[in-house]
Parts: structure tokens; sequence; C-alpha cells
């Protein structure tokens, strides 16, 4: 069923990016948009106009919105102290113990990092750098085809280890109560029944009831990453998310079952969601489609793992292990796991992926909920230039200075004539007075 690629097809097919995604719709999404905007209406023009309609009109705006989208009536945008408390005792203790394990590691993960506060004074004075929390937060908590309390935890705790002062959530009408248990988990009181693209224009620019944050983090579909990228400006972003995607290279020493588990744990995610096998070896190729037919059929997702697999998964037989990393590095996976004998060996090939799990001990799945790192990982080929969602993103960092006067005077010259050179005379003034006097 998985299709087999040679290098050059690969390149030509499933490894090969679309930049243009957040302009290039499907012909279903297109069709559905037009039945609720209005014939010629794109998916970024139905945005455009919850945008606007969300600014003007707040909290009206978010109820109509949820009527015609979702076709839920609500009359309160927040959910009650209550019934946050009542989910979370509504789960069993052993389900909660799963969470709380899960909250523990990922916030013992991201105290570990460093945050970077310094000062020298080695260029006369006080120079450095003050790092500072993100006043407000928002995050979206997305409901889709499967609840993501997950996505919960991962947002919400490097934000508070952070420092974050305030945390809100959005997320769709009728929240699975595991979210709302997860939320009681990480303490959070601000949780509102917001979904897509309102949720994001709620939380850019206010209403009555959701109060304006200054930076959104967190996935949804289309129409909230189309939203995200439009507010951007108003608010920080931490990235547009795509469609998720791993990236596994395996060598004659991985175990076939264990690979083909990891390729359909990715493709049950989204019909969108990429699961790519690099390998040189034809026999391990062979047995992991194999795998993945028989594994198949005993999953409750199965056609929507299949669709995905058949448009935008596959095998690759590369040349050797220096080629499959070769190719793993220009594609800059979400998620790349070594399933190799010297996965730090392979690693040192590496330089772009959101994460990299070394050998099969370290699967992907641990990585979705219990290893530590938040799952919030760069899509889209983005890892060339971004990380994963981490404390940094949390933070502001202003720098310091605070010159001595012997070193003020000493620089003023050669501002003076950097400034001249610039021809901004009142840059070049303003030297020239402390030099005068």
């Amino acid at each position: 069923m998985i299709k087999t690629y040679d290098v050059k097809s690969a390149q030509e097919t499933i490894l090969k990016r679309n930049y243009n995604h957040l302009l290039e719709y499907p012909e279903n999404l297109i069709k559905s948009t037009e039945k609720l905007f209005g014939i010629g209406v794109s998916p970024d023009k139905a945005v455009d106009i919850i945008l606007r309609s969300v600014r003007e009109n707040g909290d009206r705006a978010i109820a109509e919105w949820t009527k015609l989208l979702d076709g839920i009536n609500i009359t309160d945008i927040r959910i009650s102290a209550e019934l946050i408390e009542n989910a979370y005792r509504s789960l069993s203790p052993s389900l909660l113990d799963v969470f709380k394990l899960s909250a523990s590691r990922i916030k013992l993960f991201h105290e570990q990092q460093p945050l970077p506060n310094w000062e020298t004074t080695t260029l006369g004075g006080i120079l450095g750098q003050r790092t500072t929390p993100i006043e407000r937060v928002g995050v979206y908590v997305p409901g889709g085809t499967a609840p993501l309390p997950s996505s919960l935890l991962m947002s919400v705790i490097p934000a508070q280890v952070a420092g974050v002062n305030q945390i809100i959530i959005c997320t769709p009408p009728n929240p699975d109560k595991s979210i709302l248990a997860a939320a009681a988990i990480c303490n959070i009181k601000d949780v509102f029944l917001a979904g897509g693209a309102q949720a994001v224009a709620a939380m850019a620019y206010g209403t009555k009831t959701i109060p304006k944050v200054d930076k959104i983090v967190g996935a949804g579909n289309l129409y909230v990453t189309l939203a995200k990228q439009k507010v951007y400006g108003t608010v920080g972003i931490e990235g547009l998310a795509g469609p998720t995607e791993t990236m596994v290279i395996a060598d004659k020493t991985a175990n076939p079952a264990w690979v083909a588990s990891d390729l359909l744990a990715q493709a049950e995610h989204d019909y969108l969601a990429s699961a790519i096998l690099l390998t040189p070896d034809a026999d391990i190729a062979r047995t992991v489609a194999a795998e993945i037919d028989n594994q198949l059929a005993k999953l409750s997702r199965s056609e929507m793992i299949e669709t995905s697999l058949q448009n935008r998964g596959g095998i690759v037989l590369t040349p050797d292990l220096r080629s499959a990393a070769m190719l793993a590095d220009d594609y800059g996976p979400e998620h790349l796991c070594l399933s190799v004998e010297k996965p730090e060996e392979v690693a040192g090939w590496i330089n772009n992926a959101g994460g990299i799990f070394f050998g099969e001990n370290s699967y992907e799945v641990l990585g979705d909920y219990m290893a530590g790192p938040s799952h919030i990982m760069p899509t889209g080929g983005t890892a060339r230039f971004s990380s994963p969602l981490n404390v940094l993103d949390f933070v502001k960092i202003s720098s310091v200075i605070s010159l001595d006067p012997e070193t003020s005077l000493e620089l003023s010259p050669p501002a003076a004539k950097f400034a001249q050179t610039e021809s901004l005379t009142g840059h070049a003034a303003a030297a020239n007075y402390r030099i005068k006097q």
C-alpha cells in the first residue's frame, strides 16, 4: 500500500516542499468555504472577514461565528471554574497520573533551559542582556478529529516556567473533558469557548470577555494558521504550523515492526500528514511495507492513515546512510527518527530537524507525550530557521547599555563620523554635543 521510491522520483514528489501551501487550497475546502461565505470567497478572504468582524464586534461576533461554523449556540464564552474542576474529577485516577507524569517531565525539562541574563564590564561600563517574561500569552488548543490535552501541556508549561503572568486558553465549543482536566493540572483559570480564526482574532484584539494577549501559540487548522499569519505584528506568534511530519532513517539493524508502527502513528494525525522512511536496505524497505499492511487493519483511523500514506508518505531507497541523512537535512523534518546502529554518527550529519530521536528506544510517540521537550515543533521545512516551542518563546531580551563617561567620550567621535557618513546630521550633532562638553 505504501509506495517505494528511488531518490530522484522522491525528490520530485514526496520530498518536494510546497512553500505556497497557505495559498493553495484543496477543492473540497474551497467549496465548503464558498458555501458559508459566498461564491468566490477563498479561505484567505474568509479569514479576513472573520478577523474584521471580531475586531469590530467582539463577543457577539464570536457567538455568531460559532453558531455558523460549528452549529452551536453559546451563551457564555468563558468556561466556569466549576466545569473545569468537574472535568478534572471525572477522569480516572490512573489517567490523571499519566497527565501529571507528562506535566512533571515537561516542567523539569524546560527548567533546565538557561535564560540569557548576562553582563560584561570589558567594553567600558556595563553592557549585557536582560530577560523578562511576556506579560500575557494565548494558547490555542484545537478540537479537530481528536482531543489533544497533550498540546495544552506542551504549550502552557514552558510559558509557566518562563514566568508568564497570565495564560489564557481558547478551544472550540464542547471541549473534551481531558482538555479541561489538563487545564486544571496546569492551574489555568481562563479558558474560553472560541475556535478557529475567531479565537485567534479574539486573543489578538481582545473582547469584553477574552483579554488581548501579547503572543499566541498553538497549532490549528488552515483557518487558524492563516489568522495567525494575519495578526502577526499586532501580536507575536511562535510559527505557522503545517501538517505534521515524521521522517525515519533506518538501517539493517532496525526493527521493521517498530518502524512501521512509528510511520502509522504519524499518518493517523491527518490526511495531509507525512510519514517517510529513508533506508539503504532493500530488505528493511520490503519488510516495513509488509508490516504496514499487517498493522493497518488493527487501527481505528485506518482510512485516514491509508490516504495519508498514499498521498504524502513513502519509502525511499538511498545509496547509503550518508545519502539518507543529506536528504533528511534538505527536507528539514519536524521529527527525525534514527532507527540505526549508530544514531550519534548519523545525527552528526544533520543540521535541520525539529526533534532528533536517537535510536528505537526514543521513538516519536514518547516525544508526543512523555519525554519532556515540547512536541510543538517546526513543520513544512521551517526547521531550517526555527525551533521547537521552548522557554525562550515566552521571554523578551532587552539590551543593557550603561557606558562609563570615559568610554562614552572615546566612542563619540567615531559615532559622529559614522553618522555623517550616513548623512544623519542630527545623529552627528547629538554625539558632537557630548564631545564639546
